[in-house]
């Protein structure tokens, strides 16, 4: 048992060494002998490749407005553990940290000597939020994001109120497979039986096999740009603008502060699963509850405008997807400037394609390496580079202050790339900018 916050938080991370054990059999095990959290929870499920943190942090918001105690699981975290197990959007506290470990860690240590073998991470982790909002602090609902795939991450032993699948991209291929349709299978394992699914899924191959599961669990699927839209939308100063329609209900002039048309989708899921969960749950939000609650979501590291004077960008871009969508919105709102780009990532991703894309709209890039056991060589990815004006830097706190001070009025910094380095740049880059 553990007597500090630090010991408790050292123990958790010592368990990243067993990796990801896809499975369930672990967390079923965990979840008898706590009493079976998880059945107690009022919840939204939320999987997909990319955008799952914004939607739970967009329907979190709307939650709260309504005068609803959400609880969110997200991971991974960018400036505290704690971060990942939050009530309206505030961590819980280290000292609940530290009870929730002790409950778990005699737990833990007995279930390693079953035929099931040791918990991970990310297990714990999940044990300990279900356990946290059912019996230490009850929550009105709770937000579950899924860790990886769907069908046999350790979340997916809830029963939810509604299922979220935001979209499907080819990232974590050596696990979920390497086609859209494989990847959907997988993604398509959080539907339940008579569970309605709301989803921003785009490919025709992986739209077939999530509805094929749907009908399989006789559960109604909402589509976006089918049975609900995205029009008007313009980008603004302060983020974005759009109205959404579903059936014979339009909402117009829709704001958010989230950067860029991907948004939009994201936040699209959250108002549709609002209006399930006041149709099929007897939730009670107002229009403009909806309105505050998505106008004052916020998500770090996600283009995150850290300084306005000068433009400085934080965007945890983490596989192709992701850094697509990057490389959209800084060609359409900094087409005029010049645009320096400090990139790190870890070895298995897409990284070619990715750099292509970071080449396309780069006046300069710095290649780093950061400190995590996946994290692939500065070298490596300035090779994959065509770049004319590309670098090779070992220390990234360095490159990182030399970039911002070196920075001139029509130009702008973007640092991105792995969440794990994101993590690592964003209470460095605060103080820098503080210093500034």
């Amino acid at each position: 048992m553990f007597s500090t916050y630090d010991e408790a938080i050292f123990w958790i991370e010592s368990r990243l060494m067993l990796g990801i054990k896809p499975g369930l059999m672990r967390m079923e095990w965990l979840m008898e002998r706590l009493g079976h959290p998880e059945r107690k929870l009022k919840a939204v499920h939320v999987g997909g490749t990319n955008g799952k943190g914004s939607t739970v942090t967009f329907l979190r918001s709307i939650l709260e407005q309504a005068g609803y105690e959400t609880g969110t699981f997200t991971s991974p975290y960018i400036e505290q553990f704690n971060e990942r197990i939050s009530i309206n959007g505030q961590p819980i506290s280290e000292a609940e940290i530290l009870e929730l470990v002790n409950v778990m860690y005699p737990l833990v240590m007995e279930l390693e000597d079953t035929e099931y073998g040791g918990a991970t991470e990310f297990e714990i982790i999940t044990a300990m939020a279900f356990y946290y909002f059912a019996e230490i602090h009850p929550v009105d609902i709770a937000i579950i994001e899924v860790g990886l795939g769907g069908r046999l991450d350790s979340t997916n032993i809830l029963q939810p109120l509604l299922s979220i699948i935001t979209n499907i991209g080819l990232d974590h291929v050596r696990i979920l497979g390497t086609t859209h349709k494989e990847i959907a299978y997988e993604k398509a394992g959080i539907i339940k039986q008579g569970t309605s699914l709301i989803s921003a899924v785009s490919q025709l191959e992986a739209q077939e096999v999530i509805f094929q599961h749907a009908k399989k669990q006789e559960s109604a699927v909402y589509l976006l740009n089918d049975q609900f839209t995205i029009l008007d939308h313009i980008s603004i100063d302060s983020g974005e603008k759009f109205t959404w329609q579903y059936e014979d209900i339009t909402i117009q002039d829709i704001s958010i502060s989230m950067y860029g048309k991907h948004q939009t989708e994201n936040a699209s899921l959250a108002i549709m699963a609002a209006y399930l969960l006041q149709e099929e749950h007897s939730l009670r939000i107002t229009e403009q509850q909806l309105r505050e609650g998505l106008k004052s979501a916020y998500w770090p590291g996600r283009f995150e405008m850290v300084s306005q004077n000068p433009v400085v960008i934080l965007d945890g871009a983490h596989n192709e997807e992701g850094i697509t969508a990057l490389t959209a919105e800084l060609d359409k709102r900094y087409y005029e400037q010049k645009i320096k780009i400090i990139f790190s990532a870890l070895g298995d991703k897409s990284l070619e394609k990715m750099i292509a894309r970071l080449d396309s709209v780069a006046d300069k890039i710095t290649f780093v390496t950061f400190d995590h056991p996946r994290s692939t060589t500065a070298e490596n990815l300035y090779n994959l580079s065509t770049l004319k004006n590309k670098h090779i830097a070992e220390d990234w706190q360095q490159t990182l202050t030399e970039e911002l001070r070196s920075l001139e009025e029509n130009e702008i910094l973007v640092v991105t790339g792995s969440l794990y380095f994101i993590k690592q740049v964003k209470a460095l880059l605060k103080e820098m900018l503080i210093s500034t």
